[in-house]
Protein backbone atom coordinates (compact mmCIF):
# COMPACT_ATOMS: atom_id res chain seq x y z
CA UNK A 1 0.00 0.00 0.00
CA UNK A 2 2.76 2.46 0.88
CA UNK A 3 4.58 1.65 -2.35
CA UNK A 4 1.40 2.51 -4.25
CA UNK A 5 0.93 5.68 -2.21
CA UNK A 6 4.48 6.88 -2.88
CA UNK A 7 4.14 6.15 -6.61
CA UNK A 8 0.68 7.60 -7.17
CA UNK A 9 1.28 10.69 -5.04
CA UNK A 10 4.67 11.28 -6.66
CA UNK A 11 6.46 11.49 -3.30
CA UNK A 12 10.18 12.10 -2.92
CA UNK A 13 12.51 12.93 -0.02
CA UNK A 14 11.74 16.59 -0.75
CA UNK A 15 7.98 16.16 -0.25
CA UNK A 16 6.07 17.74 2.62
CA UNK A 17 3.48 15.52 4.30
CA UNK A 18 0.71 16.27 6.77
CA UNK A 19 -0.56 13.22 8.65
CA UNK A 20 -3.89 13.47 10.44
CA UNK A 21 -4.28 11.25 13.50
CA UNK A 22 -0.88 9.58 13.68
CA UNK A 23 -1.69 7.60 16.83
CA UNK A 24 1.47 5.80 17.93
CA UNK A 25 3.23 6.56 14.63
CA UNK A 26 2.87 3.13 13.05
CA UNK A 27 1.82 4.46 9.64
CA UNK A 28 4.19 7.42 9.88
CA UNK A 29 7.35 5.33 9.70
CA UNK A 30 7.24 4.27 6.01
CA UNK A 31 6.96 7.89 4.88
CA UNK A 32 9.56 9.00 7.41
CA UNK A 33 12.01 6.42 6.02
CA UNK A 34 11.54 7.98 2.59
CA UNK A 35 12.91 11.22 4.01
CA UNK A 36 9.78 13.34 3.64
CA UNK A 37 9.27 16.28 5.98
CA UNK A 38 6.26 15.22 8.06
CA UNK A 39 4.01 17.13 10.43
CA UNK A 40 1.76 14.68 12.27
CA UNK A 41 -1.28 16.08 14.07
CA UNK A 42 -2.65 13.94 16.91
CA UNK A 43 -5.62 14.70 19.16
CA UNK A 44 -4.41 12.70 22.18
CA UNK A 45 -1.43 14.03 24.17
CA UNK A 46 -0.76 10.51 25.44
CA UNK A 47 -0.64 8.98 21.96
CA UNK A 48 1.43 11.90 20.70
CA UNK A 49 4.00 11.20 23.43
CA UNK A 50 4.18 7.56 22.33
CA UNK A 51 4.54 8.62 18.69
CA UNK A 52 7.40 10.96 19.54
CA UNK A 53 9.24 8.11 21.28
CA UNK A 54 8.58 5.71 18.42
CA UNK A 55 9.72 8.24 15.82
CA UNK A 56 12.65 9.81 17.66
CA UNK A 57 15.11 8.40 15.09
CA UNK A 58 13.49 10.58 12.41
CA UNK A 59 14.41 14.26 12.77
CA UNK A 60 12.20 14.96 9.72
CA UNK A 61 9.03 14.21 11.77
CA UNK A 62 7.25 16.66 14.06
CA UNK A 63 4.24 15.57 16.16
CA UNK A 64 1.79 18.29 17.18
CA UNK A 65 -1.12 17.90 19.60
CA UNK A 66 -4.38 19.40 18.37
CA UNK A 67 -7.79 18.51 16.98
CA UNK A 68 -7.38 18.80 13.22
CA UNK A 69 -10.47 21.01 13.07
CA UNK A 70 -8.71 23.66 15.22
CA UNK A 71 -5.12 23.06 14.11
CA UNK A 72 -3.30 26.08 12.67
CA UNK A 73 -1.30 25.02 9.60
CA UNK A 74 2.06 26.49 8.62
CA UNK A 75 2.28 28.92 5.72
CA UNK A 76 4.15 26.40 3.53
CA UNK A 77 1.67 24.00 1.86
CA UNK A 78 1.95 20.22 1.65
CA UNK A 79 2.35 17.72 -1.19
CA UNK A 80 0.34 15.06 0.66
CA UNK A 81 -2.33 15.00 3.35
CA UNK A 82 -2.53 11.46 4.70
CA UNK A 83 -4.79 9.84 7.27
CA UNK A 84 -4.79 6.14 8.22
CA UNK A 85 -7.99 4.95 9.95
CA UNK A 86 -8.55 8.35 11.56
CA UNK A 87 -10.22 10.53 8.92
CA UNK A 88 -13.71 9.32 9.82
CA UNK A 89 -13.33 10.85 13.30
CA UNK A 90 -12.86 14.35 11.86
CA UNK A 91 -15.86 16.67 11.43
CA UNK A 92 -17.21 15.78 7.95
CA UNK A 93 -18.11 19.43 7.31
CA UNK A 94 -14.45 20.42 7.70
CA UNK A 95 -12.07 17.58 6.86
CA UNK A 96 -12.01 17.56 3.05
CA UNK A 97 -11.99 21.32 2.53
CA UNK A 98 -9.36 21.91 5.22
CA UNK A 99 -7.18 19.24 3.60
CA UNK A 100 -7.55 21.11 0.31
CA UNK A 101 -6.65 24.38 2.04
CA UNK A 102 -3.21 23.09 3.08
CA UNK A 103 -2.31 21.27 -0.16
CA UNK A 104 -0.35 22.54 -3.11
CA UNK A 105 -2.23 22.57 -6.43
CA UNK A 106 -2.01 19.00 -7.70
CA UNK A 107 -1.27 17.73 -4.18
CA UNK A 108 -2.81 14.51 -2.90
CA UNK A 109 -5.31 13.69 -0.18
CA UNK A 110 -4.94 10.00 0.75
CA UNK A 111 -7.26 8.26 3.20
CA UNK A 112 -6.88 4.71 4.50
CA UNK A 113 -9.71 2.61 5.92
CA UNK A 114 -9.31 -0.91 7.32
CA UNK A 115 -12.11 -3.24 8.35
CA UNK A 116 -12.68 -6.84 9.36
CA UNK A 117 -14.15 -8.89 6.52
CA UNK A 118 -15.29 -12.47 6.06
CA UNK A 119 -12.45 -14.96 6.12
CA UNK A 120 -9.77 -16.04 8.53
CA UNK A 121 -10.90 -18.50 11.21
CA UNK A 122 -14.53 -18.34 10.11
CA UNK A 123 -15.91 -20.88 12.61
CA UNK A 124 -14.53 -18.83 15.47
CA UNK A 125 -16.16 -15.61 14.31
CA UNK A 126 -19.49 -17.37 13.81
CA UNK A 127 -19.36 -18.92 17.28
CA UNK A 128 -18.16 -15.66 18.86
CA UNK A 129 -21.47 -14.03 17.95
CA UNK A 130 -23.11 -15.83 20.89
CA UNK A 131 -20.64 -14.15 23.28
CA UNK A 132 -21.59 -10.72 21.98
CA UNK A 133 -25.32 -11.42 22.07
CA UNK A 134 -24.95 -12.55 25.69
CA UNK A 135 -22.83 -9.70 27.04
CA UNK A 136 -23.46 -6.72 24.71
CA UNK A 137 -27.14 -5.91 24.18
CA UNK A 138 -26.23 -3.57 21.29
CA UNK A 139 -25.23 -6.55 19.14
CA UNK A 140 -27.57 -7.23 16.18
CA UNK A 141 -28.67 -10.88 16.18
CA UNK A 142 -26.96 -13.15 13.68
CA UNK A 143 -24.32 -10.56 12.74
CA UNK A 144 -21.68 -11.84 10.32
CA UNK A 145 -18.64 -10.27 8.68
CA UNK A 146 -19.18 -8.92 5.17
CA UNK A 147 -17.17 -10.38 2.26
CA UNK A 148 -14.61 -7.90 0.98
CA UNK A 149 -16.11 -8.07 -2.51
CA UNK A 150 -19.40 -6.72 -1.13
CA UNK A 151 -17.83 -3.55 0.31
CA UNK A 152 -17.88 -0.86 -2.38
CA UNK A 153 -15.48 2.00 -2.91
CA UNK A 154 -17.36 5.20 -2.20
CA UNK A 155 -16.19 8.47 -3.80
CA UNK A 156 -19.24 10.44 -2.60
CA UNK A 157 -17.49 12.62 -0.02
CA UNK A 158 -14.75 13.63 -2.44
CA UNK A 159 -17.24 14.29 -5.22
CA UNK A 160 -19.19 16.71 -3.02
CA UNK A 161 -16.12 18.93 -2.97
CA UNK A 162 -15.33 20.84 -6.12
CA UNK A 163 -11.69 21.15 -5.11
CA UNK A 164 -10.46 17.71 -6.12
CA UNK A 165 -10.35 15.59 -9.22
CA UNK A 166 -11.70 12.03 -9.55
CA UNK A 167 -11.02 9.56 -6.73
CA UNK A 168 -8.70 6.58 -7.25
CA UNK A 169 -8.89 3.48 -5.08
CA UNK A 170 -6.59 0.59 -4.21
CA UNK A 171 -7.69 -2.44 -2.16
CA UNK A 172 -5.58 -4.89 -0.14
CA UNK A 173 -6.82 -8.05 1.58
CA UNK A 174 -4.63 -9.63 4.24
CA UNK A 175 -4.81 -11.83 7.32
CA UNK A 176 -3.31 -11.44 10.77
CA UNK A 177 -2.86 -14.22 13.30
CA UNK A 178 -3.54 -13.67 17.01
CA UNK A 179 -2.94 -15.67 20.14
CA UNK A 180 -5.65 -15.53 22.81
CA UNK A 181 -3.92 -12.73 24.72
CA UNK A 182 -3.11 -10.79 21.54
CA UNK A 183 -6.72 -10.91 20.40
CA UNK A 184 -7.92 -9.79 23.81
CA UNK A 185 -5.50 -6.86 23.66
CA UNK A 186 -6.77 -6.00 20.17
CA UNK A 187 -10.39 -5.94 21.35
CA UNK A 188 -9.45 -3.54 24.13
CA UNK A 189 -8.35 -0.98 21.54
CA UNK A 190 -11.94 -0.79 20.21
CA UNK A 191 -14.10 1.92 21.74
CA UNK A 192 -17.21 -0.28 21.75
CA UNK A 193 -15.51 -2.77 24.03
CA UNK A 194 -13.92 -0.16 26.27
CA UNK A 195 -17.26 1.54 26.92
CA UNK A 196 -19.04 -1.63 28.05
CA UNK A 197 -19.74 -1.82 31.81
CA UNK A 198 -16.87 -3.74 33.37
CA UNK A 199 -18.86 -6.87 34.36
CA UNK A 200 -20.16 -7.19 30.78
CA UNK A 201 -16.72 -6.46 29.30
CA UNK A 202 -15.03 -9.01 31.54
CA UNK A 203 -17.66 -11.62 30.68
CA UNK A 204 -17.35 -10.94 26.96
CA UNK A 205 -13.56 -11.16 26.94
CA UNK A 206 -13.60 -14.35 29.02
CA UNK A 207 -16.17 -15.93 26.69
CA UNK A 208 -14.09 -15.08 23.61
CA UNK A 209 -10.83 -16.24 25.23
CA UNK A 210 -12.45 -19.54 26.15
CA UNK A 211 -13.53 -20.09 22.54
CA UNK A 212 -10.01 -19.48 21.23
CA UNK A 213 -8.36 -21.70 23.82
CA UNK A 214 -10.93 -24.51 23.74
CA UNK A 215 -11.74 -24.76 20.03
CA UNK A 216 -8.74 -23.26 18.25
CA UNK A 217 -5.73 -24.18 20.38
CA UNK A 218 -5.09 -20.61 21.40
CA UNK A 219 -4.62 -19.16 17.90
CA UNK A 220 -7.00 -17.57 15.38
CA UNK A 221 -6.66 -15.56 12.16
CA UNK A 222 -8.59 -12.43 11.23
CA UNK A 223 -9.02 -11.19 7.67
CA UNK A 224 -8.90 -7.49 6.83
CA UNK A 225 -9.64 -5.26 3.88
CA UNK A 226 -7.52 -2.10 3.70
CA UNK A 227 -8.68 0.52 1.23
CA UNK A 228 -6.59 3.43 0.00
CA UNK A 229 -8.55 6.35 -1.49
CA UNK A 230 -6.70 9.17 -3.22
CA UNK A 231 -7.73 12.45 -4.82
CA UNK A 232 -5.60 15.21 -6.31
CA UNK A 233 -6.30 18.87 -5.64
CA UNK A 234 -7.48 20.73 -8.70
CA UNK A 235 -4.85 22.95 -10.29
Amino acid sequence: MFDDLVLLAGLSPQSRVLEIGCGTGQATRPLARLGCTIIAVELSPELAAVARRNLQEFPNVTVEVSPFERWTPPTTPFDLVFSATAFHWIDPDIRVDKAADVLLPGGTLAVVHSEHVAGGTENFFADMQACYETFDPRTPPGLRATPAADIPDDPTEFERSTRFGPARFRRYEWEQGYTTSEYRDLLMTYSGHRTLPQPARDGLLACIANLIDRDHRGQISKRYLTRLAMVHKAT
